[in-house]
């Protein structure tokens, strides 16, 4: 069985697609300077639906050209999210079309994050972590499951409290194990715990933490906040239920609350950005219902059984 640790270690392994061979040959060299990462081509669309399905589990992150012959980008995206074992794979969409409609059409066909042509390698590497950040949790989150599969269908209710981004992440993956689909789970569960903490719980802004990572000082301002007097005692209170037809998580920070409802979707300004689209990701992604309450400090998340749905998601 592997541990955390060994799934920490393992490559990241990337299918760039493009059909400029001059755009790919950079994107590798950009790429490979990051030890972690591995990195694989194809000439087009079509081509690279048939990497996916001639190497199944073999690639973890898609670096898409919109704009391509026979298979366009937003023709890929579509073929991998109407497919079970490809629709959980992040997509990076690539491409010198930034009008909004052309970001909107996108967001549709399941992409969230954007890059912009010119290629610049500093924007580059920022996005792919970001999305490689999401691929580490899902294989914490597989690992976990072979281990305890059958007793995760046991539990109907649980509370949990936690404090830290760190402990945030950590209950994540153990809580989408209680839910029916876990893959879709997690996303939608991991950022609304993240956005408890930061953007609750430590008051920080969006406006604000683009500005921390533009000058690289976000993990230290988290840290100074987790122990500041004005922030450290506050926690973040979780509570799973299991009902007969849907499964719920309510999430309750101890902030002041934001105003959600701009977030609820990605705006389109917001799309090349390297966050901001949690709280849309999961509203999109992971659950049938999202509520939060007027104050926006509490959110609860719904995903629906279908008919005739029940125990034998746990096997």
């Amino acid at each position: 069985m592997k541990t955390v640790e060994t799934l920490g270690k393992e490559p990241i392994r990337i299918l760039a697609v493009d059909d400029n061979p001059t755009t790919l040959r950079l994107l590798e060299s950009m790429l490979l300077r990051q030890p972690e990462y591995t990195v694989a081509t194809a000439v087009n669309g079509r081509k690279a639906l048939d990497y996916l399905y001639d190497n199944p589990g073999a690639v973890d992150i898609v670096l898409l050209d919109r704009m391509m012959p026979e298979m366009d980008g937003i023709e890929v995206c579509e073929v991998m999210k109407a497919d079970e074992k490809l629709r959980y794979i992040p997509i990076i969409m690539q491409t010198a079309a930034s009008r909004p409609e052309e970001i909107s059409e996108g967001i549709k066909a399941g992409v969230f994050y954007y890059l912009t042509k010119p290629l610049i390698s500093e924007t580059l590497l920022s996005i792919v972590g970001s999305a490689a950040k999401q691929v580490k949790q899902h294989r914490q989150l597989r690992s976990e499951m072979l281990q305890r599969k059958l007793s995760f269908g046991l539990v109907q209710i649980l509370k949990c409290t936690y404090r830290t981004l760190e402990e945030g992440e950590s209950m994540a993956t153990f809580l989408a194990n209680f839910f029916p689909d876990p893959d879709r789970a997690l996303t939608g569960i991991s950022e609304l715990l993240i956005n408890a903490v930061e953007h609750g719980n430590l008051n920080i802004s969006y406006a604000l933490k683009s500005t921390l990572i533009k000058e690289n000082t976000w993990h230290e301002e988290i840290a100074r906040r987790l122990d500041d007097p004005c922030f450290r005692d506050r926690k973040v209170t979780v509570i799973f239920e299991r009902k007969a037809d849907s499964f719920y998580i309510q999430i309750t920070d101890e902030g002041e609350g934001f105003d959600w409802k701009q977030y609820l979707n990605v705006d389109p300004s917001r799309a090349m950005q390297n966050h901001g689209r949690g709280i849309a990701m999961a509203n999109m992604l992971s659950f049938t219902k999202m509520v939060f309450n007027e104050k926006g400090n509490q959110v609860t998340g719904i995903i629906s059984l279908p008919k005739g749905g029940g125990d034998e998601f746990w096997g």
